[in-house]
């Protein structure tokens, strides 16, 4: 009896100190919350629908002003239906050449991707086709990012954190990269955000070509 009562009384003290312990620390500081969301995209279909170079009049959002780089870009298509998960309002590359790109630049301001930005983006590709993550800096450098997106199947998403991409210089007129992965990059002030699909497209039918539908960026924005 004498040794079960030294027991349940070392229990207690133990359960007492670990009690103190936490009242002391406290509950803890939490982590900053993550940014919110910069923008979205999900493309609309013009009034004629079918397929048709993609322009101005296929970006939903107000805020955002549509650009195009690399050759043939101006044959970048729009095709799908508003609406349609199976088939969605999407980009299609079949008609471009190498480094057909577009980005989106947000009248907002610009986004800090420094701080814990993300990207969501709703794709489908054919071939051995990718989507890279592509953006022009404040001061007009323009970078394509070493991940490679591209579901084969399905329009499916995919979401990524920056911290994880490695960027590259990219010649906005050729449509190719340009020297070794850069170490360093300020991505406090980022102008544009886009994808590119570095393959030259092969026309209708599959084997090669990228499509994008909805595009999420999430980060803190900054005042143009």
């Amino acid at each position: 009896m004498k040794k079960l009562l030294l027991k349940l009384t070392c229990a207690s003290v133990l359960s007492l100190s670990v009690a103190s312990a936490f009242a002391a620390e406290g509950p803890g500081t939490p982590p900053p919350p993550r940014p919110g969301l910069f923008f979205e995209e999900n493309w609309k279909q013009v009034p004629k629908g079918g397929e048709n170079a993609l322009s101005q009049a296929h970006v939903a959002n107000a805020n955002l002003e549509l650009k195009l780089y690399g050759p043939k870009s101006d044959q970048l298509q729009v095709t799908g239906f508003d609406g349609n998960d199976a088939n969605p309002t999407h980009t299609w590359t079949g008609l471009c050449g190498a480094g057909c790109t577009f980005a989106f630049r947000n009248k907002k301001g610009f986004a800090d991707f420094s701080k814990g930005a993300r990207i969501m983006v709703q794709s489908k590709t054919s071939g051995f086709h990718k989507i890279h993550p592509f953006i022009k800096l404040a001061d007009g450098k323009t970078y394509v990012g070493d991940i490679e997106l591209g579901q084969t199947t399905d329009f499916l998403f995919d979401e990524f954190r920056i911290e994880q991409v490695q960027w590259i210089a990219f010649n906005t007129e050729l449509g190719v990269t340009k020297g070794n992965l850069v170490k360093e990059i300020d991505l406090s002030k980022v102008d544009e955000i886009g994808f590119t699909d570095l393959m030259p497209g092969s026309d209708h039918g599959p084997g090669g070509w990228s499509d994008v539908g909805v595009v999420r960026v999430y980060a803190n924005v900054v005042a143009r």
